[in-house]
């Protein structure tokens, strides 16, 4: 099985990025990240950037999780077909994608490719918004930061957001 990440460069991105690094820790499991679009022309502020990926891969390298990077373009059909029919290709344990807020205070607002990977998955979908914090504080301590935070004996131990998605 795999953990299979949804990533566009944003911050909704980044928190799917982290949290599927931590779900590929907690499982043992490969991750999958990948950047689907139907070619540069269509694809605006979604399609990540040479830079994008380059420091995606630095970051999953830092965290020590066996990973892979696909940056797809040209897709025949969309993001959302592309992301069900690869999670059921590797096959996926799960999906993990970001959603947008409208504003600070509201709610977070699904899009149509959200709600595609929702409704069509054969696996569960684990749907993130943006951090309020920056998580690149894991950086190359990522596996024993993430595996600490991940450890509910300690007394001292606060529960997270992260927490109540486990």
């Amino acid at each position: 099985m795999t953990v299979l990440v949804g990533y566009i460069p944003s911050a909704e991105g980044e928190a799917a990025l982290w949290t599927g690094i931590a779900e590929s820790l907690r499982r043992a499991e490969p991750l999958v990240v990948v950047n689907a679009s139907r070619g540069r022309a269509a694809a605006g502020a979604r399609l990540a950037t040479e830079g994008d990926i380059d420091r995606v891969a630095r970051v999953l390298a830092d965290s020590g999780v066996e990973h892979e990077v696909r940056l797809l373009l040209g897709v025949a059909g969309d993001a959302a077909r592309e992301l069900v029919d690869l999670a059921a290709s590797l096959p996926a344990s799960v999906i993990v994608i970001g959603l947008r807020r409208r504003t600070a205070t509201g709610p977070p607002t699904m899009g149509a490719t959200a709600q595609r990977v929702l409704l069509e998955a054969s696996c569960p979908v684990l749907t993130v918004t943006r951090s309020p914090a920056p998580l690149e504080h894991l950086g190359k301590g990522a596996p024993a930061a993430v595996e600490a935070a991940g450890d509910h004996s300690s007394s001292s131990h606060q529960p997270s957001r992260a927490d109540a998605c486990r």
